[in-house]
Formats: structure tokens, C-alpha cells, sequence
């Protein structure tokens, strides 16, 4: 029989916690920011979900989802809540997720995402 030990993990491999004091780029209803963000969107919802989910690395079905935007406002120190996602997302989906894809633009032009 091996001898096994107690290994702890304190933080996931690869996760790297931002600072806590960010912040969303823009608000959810900036839409004149990005224009082209806001119309697609607005007429390919599905599309653009499928987007923010493949720059996220995560499962394309996801991108639209609470737990989409829970795990970007949590890898990014976004203050907030998943009450907070949740009314988002259940309120104005299309905004919460133009939201998102808009903060994932100005992060890359930044270098911080």
C-alpha cells in the first residue's frame, strides 16, 4: 500500500484572483459605447453569447448564462452578488450580455485580459 499525504489546495491551478477593487468597464445600459457590441446583441443574442463563452474558454451553451457572468465578475474582482447576476441576467439578458463582451473588449485593448 503507498503512503499517501494530505495535500491541500489552497487556490486552483491557473486561477488567478484580481485585485478586489475593479470594476465594470461600462454600465449595463452603456450601449452607445460599442454600437456594434449593442446590435449584436440585440439581433443575435445566441451569437454573442457564443462569443463572451469562447473568450472565457468556457462551453459556448453558457455565454447568456448567471454563471457566465458570476465567473467574469468574480475573475476580475467586480464587486456584486449572484442576487445582483442573477436579476441581470433574468431583467435585460441582452444587456447583461452585451455587458460582459464590451468589459472583455476594453480589458484586451488594456492587456488585461
Amino acid at each position: 500500500m503507498q503512503n499517501q499525504s494530505s495535500v491541500v489546495v489552497m487556490t486552483q491551478p491557473g486561477f488567478v484572483r484580481a485585485p478586489q477593487n475593479s470594476n465594470w468597464e461600462t454600465g449595463i445600459c452603456d450601449c452607445f459605447s460599442d454600437c456594434g457590441v449593442c446590435l449584436c446583441g440585440t439581433f443575435c443574442f445566441i451569437c454573442l453569447g457564443c462569443q463572451v463563452a469562447a473568450a472565457m474558454d468556457e462551453c459556448c451553451l453558457c455565454g447568456t448564462s448567471v454563471a457566465m457572468r458570476t465567473l467574469y465578475r468574480t475573475r476580475y474582482g467586480i464587486p456584486g452578488s449572484i442576487c445582483d447576476d442573477f436579476m441581470a441576467t433574468l431583467c435585460c439578458p441582452v444587456c447583461s450580455v452585451c455587458q460582459i463582451k464590451r468589459d472583455i473588449n476594453r480589458r484586451r485593448a488594456m492587456n488585461m485580459f
